[in-house]
């Protein structure tokens, strides 16, 4: 048009990269004061909050609080409430409270009865992590008859609840669910040991109404898939929803259609607990068996839409529940085990390897370049995200935990059994 400038090409692409940009990061919480889901903003670990000390002891909580139940379930945050569940295992039943981050009082509580089913000895009727956005918190109660999924507001009140098919699985289900833009997904994976009828599926649902927006069918295997999805944010004008899972290996997702953009089913030879993680445009995952790991296995998605494996690595300790955390370059392995190692993360390639204290089935998070995990004796870990290792602090907590922190406002949640304690700051 004449008189106005007209946008060139590049410009055009700028513009509609900056609208995208844009739109993505206000999937994901822009402020402290949010740790959404578990492990926090997409499932990474990250937390730039710089307020997290490295020692304490209990004279330093800022609260504790005993739970009505036990769990594994990770706490949630959003602006001035931690969320968290918990169980009574006996009486088979489930249950969310809303805590006040500022001094721990219980805001509300809800509580759900639950089809009793077996399950490992391990596992826990509390073992989702909810999930959250400025409008609801979204529960998951997966059982072997049938699972509740439930939005309630920040109030408490009950918004929609869909009732869905049970979960077979030797172990018990697990898995939690995610929010992105506007659907709450899920994995629904059964095994053929327990049922060969049972039909799997990766299941979105709209985050206001809890009607299905998209169903993928997945093969039923002979082994359950734990892992909570997360999204891939490369390139950023189309970001994809990443799954890991032994019938698949990894997977990308339209989050829109549902469709598979590209998936490398041999990417893993056994059972899928952790979840899968981004670093430097790579998707990494692990898997295993018993109480140990099988192999940890990195692809490279391409602009073709195609994915193809980077590396693999089956010759070395890798982990098996514990979730792996990237940052600067570096990718750090917690092992059920007790060994904890850094890698490069562009080729896997060993920078140490140490037994700082303990087993982990609870993931790590970093916070202002240091690295928090709980192990399963309940004692905080404390190390150096570094190239050097070094170990900071053992902090014991008085009780067993497979549950990872949650850091939001310059304080951290840390989940045991029957336990949240809150450390950090004081300020609020």
């Amino acid at each position: 048009m004449k008189g106005q400038a007209r946008l060139t090409i590049a410009d055009r692409q700028i513009l509609i990269l900056f609208v995208v940009i844009s739109a993505i990061l206000l999937t994901w919480p822009a402020r402290a004061d949010q740790w959404p889901r578990f492990r926090g903003p997409n499932g990474q670990g990250i937390s730039h909050d710089t307020a997290i000390p490295a020692k304490w002891t209990q004279d330093d909580y800022n609260w504790k609080v005993a739970l009505p139940g036990g769990g594994h379930s990770s706490p949630i945050v959003w602006d001035a409430k931690v969320f968290v569940t918990c169980a009574d295992e006996k009486a088979a039943r489930g249950m969310l409270l809303a805590l006040r981050t500022s001094d721990g009082e219980v805001l509300w509580q809800k509580q759900y009865d639950l089809p009793a089913y077996k399950m490992n000895r391990l596992n826990t009727y509390a073992v989702a992590t909810p999930a959250a956005d400025a409008d609801c918190i979204y529960a998951l109660w997966p059982a072997s008859e049938q699972t509740l999924l439930i939005a309630l507001d920040h109030n408490g009140t009950e918004v929609w609840k869909r009732t869905l098919p049970g979960v077979k699985s030797q172990h018990g289900p697990a898995g939690s669910p995610i929010v992105f833009d506007d659907i709450v997904v899920f994995t629904q994976e059964h095994e053929d040991s327990t049922d060969k009828n049972a039909p799997s599926a990766w299941i979105a649902v709209d985050r206001k109404t809890g009607q299905t927006r998209w169903e993928l069918p997945r093969r039923t295997g002979p082994k359950t898939s734990y892992s909570t999805p997360c999204v891939y944010p490369y390139p950023p004008e189309k970001p994809l929803l990443v799954f890991t899972s032994f019938s698949h290996g990894i997977t990308g997702v339209d989050p829109a259609t549902g469709k598979v953009a590209w998936e490398v089913e041999s990417a893993f030879t056994s059972r899928i607990v952790s979840s899968p993680v981004i670093a430097d445009g790579l998707v990494l995952g692990t898997c295993g068996d018993g109480s140990a790991g099988k192999c940890l296995t990195a692809i490279k998605p391409d602009a073709s839409g195609k994915a193809v494996v980077a590396y693999k690595i089956d010759d070395r300790p890798v982990p098996y529940v514990p979730t792996s955390l990237a940052v600067d370059g570096l990718l750090f392995t917690y092992h059920d085990r007790g060994s904890v190692s850094c890698l490069r993360s562009a080729t896997g390639e060993v920078l140490w390897q140490e037994e700082p204290a303990g087993r982990y089935y609870g993931s790590p998070v970093w916070v202002n370049g240091i690295l928090y995990c709980i192990n399963t004796d309940g004692a905080v870990v404390v190390i150096k995200a570094a190239p050097k290792y070094e170990l900071l602090a053992v902090n014991p907590l008085g009780e067993k935990s497979q549950a990872t922190p949650a850091v939001a406002g310059g304080r951290m949640y840390l989940r045991t059994w029957s336990n949240l304690i809150c450390v950090g700051s004081r300020d609020k």
